[in-house]
């Protein structure tokens, strides 16, 4: 079973490499990513040492980062609102 699945990731590997290297996509994604990565960081950051709301504290936790990545600042926002409304 454990040489099934690394048979398949080793596949789907070679097929993204394929991607990326034919579409002539370039490191520019991983650059844009990078940055929102440190801007959704950043957003959290504000939002805990600001100092406006002294009871809502939003961890950096790759969960947190990741909401914040997918959905931008509203992402942010959308934590702030979980966090005041689950205390």
């Amino acid at each position: 079973m454990r040489i099934i699945l690394i048979g398949v990731l080793a596949v789907s590997l070679l097929f993204l490499l394929y991607v990326v290297f034919s579409r002539k996509l370039g490191l520019a994604w991983l650059t844009r990513m990078g940055l929102h990565i440190v801007l959704a960081a950043l957003g959290i950051y504000i939002v805990n040492f600001s100092g406006l709301l002294s009871e809502a504290y939003i961890p950096l936790n790759p969960i947190t980062i990741s909401t914040a990545l997918v959905l931008g600042l509203p992402g942010v926002a959308l934590l702030l609102g979980l966090k005041l409304t689950m205390i």
